[in-house]
């Protein structure tokens, strides 16, 4: 079996800071629409990403790492920007959009830069493949949801 390194477990906090950050901004989107379509989008991501986290939780665990808890300030910076946003916008709807769009272009980034660290144990690949396919589904499920605005 391959190494657990400190700089995956690193790698892998990080990640699940930004999964915490991500469930917590998708709460935040279902609060701030009236789309029943859009509200239960927003509702289901943040189980999913709620889901997310106690995999990576348990994957940094069994590999004997330390997990950091809390979000991280840019998803703080990034939940209040969509509050303002959504207090301001004429458009509220398609603005959460537009901003789960971005959040999940980013996440798919996230996820490939943890992909490309060549010592991840096979399990852990694995788990990170399947929330980033789900991630990309989402995105795919997210933008015809735009579509129809």
């Amino acid at each position: 079996m391959k190494t657990y390194s400190e700089e995956v477990g690193n790698k892998l906090n990080d990640l699940l800071e930004k999964t915490y950050d991500a469930e917590k901004g998708f709460k935040k989107a279902a609060e701030n629409v009236d789309h029943a379509g859009l509200k239960n989008y927003f509702n289901r991501k943040a189980q999913e990403r709620y889901d997310f986290g106690h995999e990576l939780k348990d994957e940094i665990k069994a590999f004997g790492q330390e997990v950091d808890k809390g979000g991280s300030i840019t998803g703080s910076a990034h939940r209040t920007w969509m509050d303002i946003k959504a207090v301001f916008s004429s458009d509220n709807e398609e603005s959460m959009l537009e901003e789960a769009i971005r959040g999940e272009e980013a996440s798919i980034e996230e996820y490939n830069d943890v992909l490309s660290e060549t010592t991840l144990p096979t399990s852990t690949q694995t788990i990170l493949m399947q929330q980033k396919n789900r991630i990309m589904e989402g995105l795919s499920s997210i933008r015809r949801l735009e579509d129809l605005n």
